[in-house]
């Protein structure tokens, strides 16, 4: 496979993002005196004033200060922009989509009713923004809209989670669950890098390349620090960039591996053209890699075609002095608290608030911060390993791709609809 150095020039991090939202014009008429006098001209000048400061602090806000715009998926109506995270779980009882037990795709580690699970109440919630409704997810819809696509998911376990759960949905649409099958022949396994499902029937492929850090990883050049094992090659897209390209629907995460347990721990230090960055942080390591995803999109995507998301860090709800106790809810918590590591969802505002190509960042983190009652926890498989980072199946994830739906079905089926 290919891979590449992609360095992102001054200009185009200094490029702001064009936002593309529908313009409401209104026609006005102004009744103006016949001559001149100081009284209008008076007039005319506040109006400008009063004009200039509106479009400044519009300035400021879309383009300045993106951190919050740039989180938003808007959801348009013909009035307003509806922010689809700024919301709650509200109970439902038409809630799971489906059921995981019956879902071949459904990874057994995931399964909390399957691997013992007693309370069935944490199926049972949705998600609601505050000012408007997201569309039910149909999946006969769905299918037909995906007819011939190709959607991607890029990332780690928590993308794989993602992807299985997007599969398990689609597949209540689907008349022959014979139809559906691992391209390989492969079990769901965390190990393997690629694995794709064909929905047959709709000749859809939905697939998953585990790309953890998403650029490169890498040995350590000769005569390096006894110390280090590996790198992470920052300048560099990982070796199966290619692979995701020609893709209708493109989804990245990435975060949860940029800690000191997994990194310097093991010995895994950065790297940038060829030289070893030792005292490099991990907040600006990830930055940078970001700024090669982000260059890597814009050079390599074409984004007429391919929808790209990314999605920010989930949160988890570890406890404890050493954040090792996993004490699973019966229900929400009334107050989110949750370990969100936010400076992450900020790099990546920025990052893609530069970016010269339309990308969507699925703000999720405070989506999962209250839902402390849907994690693994004890019911994991084997049941010896603690988790409460990942999600049950179905769950957590399910909204995920509700809102990705959504927004497509919202605002962008127009291109891949055809």
């Amino acid at each position: 496979m290919v891979s590449g150095t992609f360095s992102r020039s001054a200009s185009a991090r200094l490029t702001p993002r064009s936002v593309s939202s529908p313009r409401v014009s209104a026609h006005r008429k102004w009744w103006v005196a016949p001559g001149p006098s100081f009284s209008f001209l008076a007039v005319i000048f506040c109006l400008a004033s009063v004009l200039l400061v509106v479009g400044c602090v519009i300035y400021l806000y879309a383009f300045r200060y993106p951190t919050r715009g740039r989180l938003v998926a808007g959801f348009y109506d013909e009035s307003d922009v509806c922010d689809v995270f700024d919301g709650s779980w509200v109970p439902d009882s038409s809630y799971p989509l489906y059921n995981g037990t019956e879902c071949p795709f459904a990874e057994r580690g995931f399964n909390c009713l399957a691997n013992g699970r007693q309370d069935k109440n944490y199926l049972k919630w949705r998600w609601k923004p505050r000012h408007c409704d997201i569309p039910k997810f149909d999946a006969h819809e769905i299918l037909e809209r995906l007819r011939g696509k190709r959607v991607v998911f890029v990332g780690d376990s928590m993308s794989r989670t993602q992807w299985e759960s997007l599969i398990c949905m689609l597949m209540t649409g689907v008349q022959d669950p014979n139809t559906v099958y691992e391209v390989n022949g492969n079990k769901i396994s965390k190990t393997i890098r690629f694995l794709g499902v064909k929905f047959q029937t709709f000749n859809l492929s939905v697939e998953f390349f585990r790309s953890v850090f998403l650029v490169q990883q890498g040995l350590p050049p000769t005569n390096g620090p006894r110390r280090i094992h590996m790198t992470l090659k920052l300048d560099k897209m990982d070796e199966i960039n290619q692979r995701w390209i020609d893709s209708d629907v493109l989804i990245f995460n990435s975060g949860h591996w940029w800690t000191p347990s997994k990194l310097f721990d093991v010995g895994c230090y950065f790297q940038v053209g060829g030289v070893l960055k030792l005292g490099k942080s991990i907040s600006s390591a990830f930055r940078m890699a970001l700024d090669t995803w982000a260059t890597w999109v814009e050079t390599m995507v074409n984004t007429n075609r391919t929808h790209v998301f990314f999605r920010t860090f989930e949160p988890s709800h570890w406890s404890g002095l050493n954040q090792k106790a996993c004490e699973v809810t019966e229900q929400p918590l009334a107050v989110a608290k949750a370990n969100d590591r936010s400076e992450f969802a900020d790099i990546l505002a920025e990052v893609v608030a530069n970016t010269t190509v339309p990308v969507t960042i699925l703000n999720v983190t405070l989506m999962g911060a209250s839902r402390s009652d849907a994690h693994i926890g004890t019911w994991s498989h084997p049941s010896s390993i603690l988790d409460c980072s990942h999600w049950c199946l179905p769950g957590v994830p399910d909204a995920w791709n509700e809102l990705v739906f959504s927004y497509l079905l919202t605002n962008g089926w127009k291109q891949i609809g055809r």
